[in-house]
């Protein structure tokens, strides 16, 4: 029964005990596999099964190995960890989607699997007299590398999806026909010698820097995650959102907000956090009177925003650490932490508004959960905030992460119901390693893009297109930048994404932010960062971005709305994350790098005033319903005032004031007309 009604006669909302979802564990695995290819696994039984189990285990404990007591060399290193990630990805994924069990691997995937093993010992086995021959490839290297490629796309093509694969493919062909391309794609093209030796035997293919940081930071991150999870984390994150925010105006899609905010500090997937927490807040958004594609885009939007969320940021905060250089990962979480907070306050007004608008109210008292038993788990939230002290104080990176592990293994034993086990602890690193293979795929793939864009000299040849397309105008740059992330990010998980935007269209807005530089000039950090995040947001708002709008679609599988209408309701709730990054290209404050704290509260009222406006506008609806001049005058009042500039912040100031005084008065005479009634 809808909120519409008075408390005292509308029948109060049930929450689920605490270990239940609206939506069974069979529709929640339903789902993942429709729209997240990382969740399609066979469902192995017998012996296969325990093969896999140990393979796993064996996976993470290598990790954990070289984690505590060093790394192998580089080569070493990788191929090892892309011969686990390969060989387990093809007993675990089916070649083709079947529905009904799938418990049989086909005779190929064992031979599959045992190729990809081979290629993952080559390095170590041959490790001397490779590096002896210094880049002069044998007939037996050539087999080799090319197996790796075709093993890492297939991989890739089961784990992440086609998207991606396509893109890899279509790089590698560029490297081969470069001559046959015309203007600036062209280049004198590479034979296949150079190709494999450059994919396979230098740190600037497959095995580069994205499975470098797939191998090291990124694997130990995702088993913390991974224990947290055993302590029930994801069911407290629920818990704890609807005793803060469940009250509230339209409370259950500020749940959605709250709680998948908190998902986004463990998660590395849009498509799971959607599933996690939208199986116990969609059915509630619904119950309370939301549409069902209003709901699922609530969720989808939300849950999105959590791979912005530091300090985990989807992993791709540890490439960004590689890939611009001279940057420490706390300085990425730092930069990242107001835009994220800004986003989800963007969503948060949207769905304020909408709440208002059509007269929904928070749950009521008896709907509530008790939150004093809630905070009593408080302490389930303490390993997050150790890794983020740790980070701050400055322990190394995978440090932090192991230390985070440690904490959560001991935070768990405070209660009976949380307390981990051996058998818990063991599952985790199993869940840990699973997790890992399609970052593992993607990051190897991602590697062959890298790969050809440096051989070929690629990313400079489109960032100098990009800015003459533009005539060297930044909004237009931005934008053409934008559109470039936004398509290259459709159907990639975060780290891949990531790779792809940022190899391909972050050197266009440095290269403009560069114009007037000396040659060889070093680039800022505030430039590098600001463009790196810049595609990072584009590449993941892809998720909630029709046509393909894989997050927005698994929302509206557990909502049972229309998938493109839910996108575009998701896409319109997130509008601040089309702003927020033109913001911090455009004023780089909001990174607070070289800046002042009276430059950052300005900056701050500014942007919150301005996503003010832009929702009621977007939305219709204030104090009172908007007329269509006036939606319009809203939306462009809030654009000034996000605009970095103090003329247009001025004009924009005074026009919200107006707004708001309009707006007020009309409440006002609302409530008097009322009584007067």
């Amino acid at each position: 029964m809808s909120n519409k009604l008075p408390p005292e006669e509308r029948e109060p909302m049930k929450l689920p005990p605490k270990d239940e979802h609206y939506i069974s564990e069979e529709k929640q695995k339903e789902i993942l596999q429709k729209y997240d290819p990382e969740s399609n696994t066979r469902d192995l039984a017998g012996i296969m099964k325990h093969i896999v189990f140990f393979g796993l285990l064996a996976f993470s404990i290598f990790q954990l190995y070289t984690a505590i007591f060093g790394q192998y060399t580089a080569y070493i290193q990788r191929s090892i960890h892309l011969g686990f990630a390969l060989s387990l990805i093809f007993l675990l994924f089916p070649a083709i989607k079947r529905k009904g069990i799938k418990h049989k691997v086909a005779i190929y995937d064992y031979i599959l699997a045992l190729l990809a093993i081979g290629v993952g010992l080559y390095w170590p086995i041959m490790y001397d007299d490779l590096v002896f021959r210094l880049g002069r490839v044998t007939e037996l290297d050539l087999i080799v590398g090319i197996l790796a490629i075709l093993l890492t796309l297939e991989a890739t093509r089961r784990a992440v999806g086609l998207p991606i694969t396509i893109i890899a493919s279509a790089f590698l062909a560029y490297a081969f026909f470069g001559p046959y391309f015309p203007g600036f794609l062209k280049h004198r093209g590479q034979d296949l010698d150079s190709v494999i030796q450059l994919m396979f035997y230098t740190t600037d293919g497959i095995l580069g820097t994205p499975i470098s940081v797939s191998a090291t930071f990124i694997f130990v991150f995702l088993l913390f995650g991974a224990f947290l999870v055993k302590t029930g984390v994801g069911q407290y994150f629920n818990d704890l959102a609807v005793s803060l925010a469940g009250h509230l105006t339209g409370g259950p899609a500020k749940v959605a907000i709250f709680s998948s905010a908190l998902q986004g500090t463990i998660s590395g997937s849009s498509v799971a956090n959607v599933v996690t927490s939208g199986s116990y807040t969609i059915p509630m958004m619904k119950k309370l009177g939301y549409k069902k594609e209003f709901a699922g885009g609530v969720e989808a939007a939300a849950s999105t925003g959590g791979q912005l969320m530091p300090p985990i940021m989807g992993a791709a905060a540890f490439l960004m650490v590689e890939f611009i250089g001279g940057v420490t990962y706390w300085e990425i979480a730092k930069a990242a932490a107001i835009p994220a907070l800004l986003y989800f306050t963007g969503v948060w007004i949207m769905t304020h508004f909408e709440a208002k608008r059509i007269g929904l109210k928070g749950l009521t008292k008896e709907e509530m959960p008790n939150r004093k038993e809630v905070l009593k788990k408080i302490y389930l939230l303490l390993p997050i905030v150790a890794i983020i002290v740790f980070l701050l104080i400055g322990i190394p990176t995978m440090h932090a992460a192991l230390y985070g592990i440690v904490l959560t293994i001991f935070v768990s034993a405070f209660n009976k119901e949380t307390r981990l086990g051996i058998k818990d602890i063991i599952h985790a690193l199993v869940d840990g390693a699973r997790t890992a293979l399609a970052v593992a795929a993607a990051t190897a793939a991602a590697g062959i893009i890298v790969g050809v864009v440096v051989k070929t000299g690629l990313g400079l040849s489109l960032a100098n297109g990009l800015v003459s397309a533009s005539g060297g105008n930044i909004l237009l740059t931005l934008f053409f930048t934008m559109l470039a992330a936004i398509v290259l990010g459709m159907g990639s998980p975060t780290t891949a994404n990531y790779v792809i935007t940022s190899t391909i269209a972050a050197p266009a807005i440095i290269t403009l932010l560069m114009i007037g530089e000396p040659a060889g000039a070093a680039v800022p950090l505030v430039i590098a960062l600001s463009a790196h995040l810049f595609v990072f947001y584009f590449g993941i708002i892809a998720d909630i971005t029709p046509p393909v709008a894989l997050a927005a679609f698994a929302a509206s599988g557990i909502s049972g709305g229309e998938p493109i209408k839910t996108g575009f309701i998701a896409a319109k709730l997130a509008a601040a994350a089309f702003i927020i990054p033109y913001m911090f290209v455009l004023n780089p404050a909001l990174l607070m790098i070289d800046t002042t704290i009276p430059q950052l509260i300005v900056v701050l009222i500014t942007a919150i005033a301005g996503m003010l406006a832009i929702g009621a506008g977007l939305i219709g609806f204030w104090y009172r319903k908007l007329y269509w001049f006036e939606r319009i005058i809203a939306v462009a009042t809030g654009l000034a005032l996000i605009y970095p500039e103090g003329y247009s912040d001025a004009i924009g100031a005074v026009v919200f004031i107006v707004l708001f005084v309009i707006q007020w008065m009309g409440r006002e005479k609302k409530e008097i007309r009322t009584s007067e009634a």
